[in-house]
């Protein structure tokens, strides 16, 4: 054959294979159809993700304006009767804008004072609106000051959580205490969660130490809300202590924190075992206990209208069992204190029960999609938080399983043996691949925002599963509706069986080898990019949705930052050294939970200073001779001996207090003292060649309504 018709036979088979996928790519983009709608949301929530990394606080009518115009181009396109490869990018730009404007309206509105940072203790006079999760430092409960000594009443914040001494007095007690007031807590290292920010969106405007007893006070009434508030709490509390009492400490307080939200009486030994085994999300109220609540009533409504011949015949059983399963939804939504994760549930919960009294299909990426509207309309600070991301992509990816998912053959005839076994086969094969692709799902944001993998996650919840579904949550549900009346007793008794063989799992599965893997977060452009390769993979329909797998694998493959060699807490009040793979704490002790989260963010092995090699007194510590880091954090300045030795034996020296003169040993040390922590939040530093790079807290936070100064020896964070 000659060479010119080797080239055009090449040429001929180019075509055809260029023709191939050509017409493959054009039968894929017309197989997404109606599906284009579910990518308003993905736009609506970036516009509230671009709210959120903004350095600084827009003003308001850009971002209306922005909204109209670009709606206007859309509805003016369609009415034009545009193409879809012109109307829908205009769509999703109105829906863009739209979601940057919702974020911004409802920061503003949302609005409260912000705790200063008092040096003093102060008294507080306040009502207790409910018992919170305990921290570090003993019972936390949530307050509504009435006055706060050194504010005036319009500096006086909402809301605040106090860290108590002794037993939490019950919602509804109005209440005195001496403590130390102070803003939310930033973050623990830069680029971390931002503590500060959830509490501006909660109304939570500080927190407060107690310095001595809670004495109770005389107030005038609360306002009708306040008092509505508390009473629902008082009874949710109620219900928490009588499951307690009723199934002991252990079992009581996991059940208590499954159906009321209260984790008062979680031992730190339970919930580690929970942590390492992948059983934590159980304790959440969230999506999955809403379904099975909702599900649970639901299917007991239908059954008891089918079970009535005369019932059956008059009424629609599965719209009447829809109703059911919204009043269960809402009255589960009030008894567990309806936290922000139950809220977002119980929408999407609400709307596929809406959807069967539309007749409507309940299971859909058209029903999901309009439940993450409807909650980035109501919340739209949801699209930054750990729980509405991993919520939303389990749920996507479980709806996208179930859309490929090959449907059962009925048989007509068959004997009943073969046919259990087949169900209870096929029941197995489905969960193993609900609990595979929903952990597959979850996976980057788990990395990304706690930096641990359960290695044996999908096992623990494999094993879980049928007791936690069919037994636990309904026997649960059973016992606190009826224990009120004194007769949950055998609902609650089944109940503590399943958290048994539950916690039973989870110890077994927690104690393997490996069974916890920590992993360093990736760069904060890698979980954006992670969300949109799940989201493609669970929306476009066809073979080219594998395009996102790589997308979706942003936070595993992404290329880690080099470590930094020195972290300083918020405050300078705690700091570490980085040694190879290990956070040297130099105060050990102090602000624990701070300190966990900055070493986990790294994947580095906290272990405490040496005694070796140290001096150190009860406000300072410094190394013998040429460490990297000394730090005193101490509230007055040290004298000026103490700031020498200080500069002498480190290259950077962290004081807490400020400090206006320093001696001639200072010179060529980075020196950061009370004015830059104040400033900066929390920091790290990398070698620089001879100098220093520093990445502060407050520059990746930006001049945000959230972002104020802390003092962070007496502000609780978490734990």
């Amino acid at each position: 054959m000659s060479v010119s018709a080797v080239l055009i036979a090449s040429g001929a088979g180019i075509h055809r294979a260029t023709a191939r996928i050509r017409d493959g790519l054009r039968s894929e983009v017309s197989a997404q159809g109606p599906r284009w709608r579910l990518w308003t949301p993905v736009a609506f929530g970036a516009g509230c993700a671009v709210y959120f990394v903004l350095g600084r606080e827009p003003p308001l009518w850009p971002l209306v304006a922005l909204a109209i115009v670009a709606g206007a181009l859309w509805s003016a396109a369609r009415r034009a009767g545009r193409s879809r490869r012109c109307t829908l990018p205009l769509l999703l730009l109105a829906c863009l804008a739209l979601g940057l404007t919702t974020a911004k309206v409802r920061s503003a509105r949302i609005a409260a004072p912000i705790a200063p940072a008092l040096s003093e203790p102060t008294v507080i006079e306040a009502w207790v609106i409910d018992v919170d999760s305990p921290g570090e430092r003993g019972a936390r409960v949530v307050i509504a000051p009435v006055r706060v000594q050194g504010l005036e009443p319009a500096a006086t914040p909402h809301r605040l959580r106090a860290t108590l001494r002794g037993a939490p007095p019950p919602p509804g007690a109005a209440v005195r205490l001496v403590a130390i007031l102070n803003p939310p807590p930033g973050p623990a290292s830069p680029g971390a969660y931002d503590f500060g920010r959830n509490a501006w969106f909660q109304g939570m405007g500080g927190v407060a130490f107690a310095l001595g007893e809670t004495r109770p006070a005389i107030l005038a009434d609360a306002p009708w809300r306040l008092r509505l508030a508390m009473a629902v709490n008082r009874i949710r509390y109620g219900l928490a202590q009588r499951i307690v009492a009723r199934l002991g400490e252990r079992n009581g307080g996991i059940a208590a924190a499954m159906t009321t939200g209260h984790e008062t009486w979680i031992r730190r030994a339970d919930l580690e075992v929970m942590r390492d085994s992948g059983l934590a999300h159980i304790l959440s109220i969230s999506g999955l206990h809403m379904a099975i609540v909702g599900g649970f009533v639901f299917f007991l409504t239908r059954l008891g209208v089918a079970a009535w011949p005369w019932l059956a015949l008059r009424v629609p059983g599965k719209k009447v069992a829809a109703c059911a399963g919204l009043g269960a939804v809402a009255t589960y939504l009030i008894v567990s204190g309806a936290p922000p994760p139950a809220e977002r549930a119980a929408v999407t919960a609400s709307i596929a029960f809406a959807a069967i009294l539309l007749d409507r299909q309940a299971i859909t990426m058209n029903a999901l999609a309009t439940a993450a509207f409807v909650v980035l309309l109501l919340q739209p600070e949801a699209i930054v938080t750990p729980g509405f991301q991993m919520s939303f992509a389990a749920t996507a990816a479980l709806v996208a399983l179930s859309e490929v998912w090959p449907r059962r053959v009925r048989e007509l005839s068959a004997p009943w043996p073969i046919v259990t076994v087949q169900r209870i086969g096929s029941w197995t094969v489905a969960a193993c691949a609900a609990s595979l692709v929903a952990g597959l799902a979850t996976g980057p944001f788990a990395m990304q925002h706690f930096n641990r993998t359960a290695v044996y996650g999908l096992l623990a919840n494999l094993g879980t599963s049928p007791v936690a579904d069919f037994v636990m949550m309904p026997a649960l549900a059973l016992g606190a509706v009826l224990e009120p009346l004194g007769l949950g007793a055998p609902f609650l008794w089944v109940a503590a069986r399943a958290i048994e063989i539950m916690m039973a799992i989870g110890t077994t599965v927690a104690g393997l080898p490996g069974a916890v893997q920590t992993v360093s977060s990736a760069p904060a452009v890698a979980l954006p990019v992670a969300f949109v390769g799940v989201l493609f993979i669970c929306l476009w329909r066809g073979r080219l949705r594998w395009l996102g797998l790589p997308l979706a694998a942003a936070v595993m493959i992404w290329p880690r930052s080099t470590l930094p060699a020195l972290w300083i807490g918020d405050g300078g009040t705690s700091a570490a050294v980085v040694q190879g793979r290990q956070a040297m704490i130099v105060r050990p002790g102090v602000r624990e939970f701070a300190t966990d989260l900055w070493s986990r963010r790294w994947a580095l092995t906290p272990v405490d200073r040496p005694d070796a090699g140290w001096v150190c007194d009860r406000f300072s510590c410094r190394p013998e001779a040429g460490g990297l880091l000394a730090m005193s954090w101490g509230r007055r300045p040290p004298d000026p001996a103490s700031l020498e030795a200080l500069c002498r034996s480190a290259r950077v020296i962290s004081l807490r207090a400020a400090v206006a003169m320093l001696p001639d040993s200072c010179d060529g040390r980075l020196v950061l003292d009370g004015e830059d922590h104040g400033r900066n939040g929390a920091i790290e530093l990398w070698r620089d060649g001879s100098g220093w790079r520093v990445v502060t807290a407050a520059r990746v936070r930006g001049d945000r309504p959230w972002t104020v100064r802390t003092d962070a020896d007496v502000s609780d964070s978490g734990g």
